[in-house]
């Protein structure tokens, strides 16, 4: 409950300093922020050895490919379809293309799952990122004239690819390697790492939120309120059906497939709403709708999972 009012609180009072001043204008350096907070102090165990893990779990990740790549798309699309919308679709195709996330590890860890084979999962994801964005692409240009619309794909999605391979898992990466060699330093990490990660969490969303792109919701609230339901109730479903794939996929006796069920049920939110707030010109404004309701909705229900299976 103290990490659902954390998403709750820095999410509403992050658009609220948006909306009363100029907002925040976009830097990669809270993926950065995200990283280093977020990611880091997981890696301080992993080694690079740890990659033949690839070959020796080859049914979890053939696993893990197709739930995420292949069925949650198709979930997406469909719940998208019957949504009527082209932006709310198009967020929640985000959703179902981004496997993992910042917190995806401390889900992994607290349900002692295997974090070796956790992180080589979210190395996995963030590496087929530009299959991620290239996928968005192709939903983009073929599923335009179902909704009526124009799609501009000049913004070129595929840019993001490299920076986020940069900021949160290159930079990471390494500064773990520096770090673990200070021993009373990872010791502080830690032990304070709940309180880090709770404050890095409010942190991102109280910048994400606040950005000067979040503030043109108020259009949605001003002429189509009704969308505001659907996207949450598309939300609400896509995750449902996320969850049901992963419990029917993935044997929760093993540590290995615990760790892909969770890189299954949540999402890289973050990096989605950076996306989203980047291809608002492609997509429309009620893109962000689904992926800022699946703060509210992929945060409680992990906290619900952990605690209760």
């Amino acid at each position: 409950m103290q990490l659902i009012g954390i998403v709750i609180l820095g999410a509403l009072l992050g658009y609220l300093y948006g909306a009363n001043t100029d907002g925040f204008i976009f830097s990669s350096k809270i993926c950065l922020f995200a990283g280093l907070t977020l990611i880091m102090p997981s890696l301080f165990n992993f080694e690079v050895g740890h990659i033949k893990l690839v070959w020796t779990y080859k049914k979890v990740m053939i696993k893990g490919f197709i739930v995420n790549y292949i069925l949650l798309p198709v979930l997406a699309l469909a719940i998208g379809f019957t949504t009527g919308d082209f932006g709310i679709a198009a967020g929640l195709f985000v959703l179902a293309v981004l496997s993992g996330g910042g917190m995806v590890m401390h889900w992994i860890k607290k349900s002692k799952a295997d974090t070796s084979l956790g992180f080589l999962l979210l190395f996995v994801n963030l590496l087929m990122i530009t299959l991620s964005l290239y996928m968005l692409d192709l939903f983009g240009i073929y599923s335009a004239g179902y909704f009526e619309v124009d799609y501009d794909n000049s913004v070129g999605i595929g840019r993001f690819a490299k920076g986020v391979l940069i900021l949160l898992i290159v930079i990471p990466f390494f500064a773990s390697r520096v770090i673990r060699h200070i021993n009373p330093l990872v010791k502080l990490i830690q032990k304070f790492q709940k309180y880090i990660s709770h404050i890095s969490i409010f942190i991102i969303l109280f910048y994400l939120f606040g950005l000067q792109n979040v503030q043109v919701l108020e259009d949605i609230w001003d002429f189509d309120p009704q969308l505001i339901l659907v996207a949450f109730v598309a939300v609400v479903v896509f995750y449902a059906f996320a969850f049901l794939f992963a419990r029917f996929i993935y044997d929760q006796n093993s540590e290995q497939e615990r760790a892909a069920f969770w890189h299954t049920i949540t999402r890289y939110l973050t990096l989605g709403l950076v996306i989203a707030t980047f291809t608002l010109g492609s997509f429309g404004v009620s893109m962000l709708l689904p992926i800022m309701f699946a703060y509210i909705v992929q945060i409680p229900m992990a906290a619900y999972i952990n605690r209760h299976m």
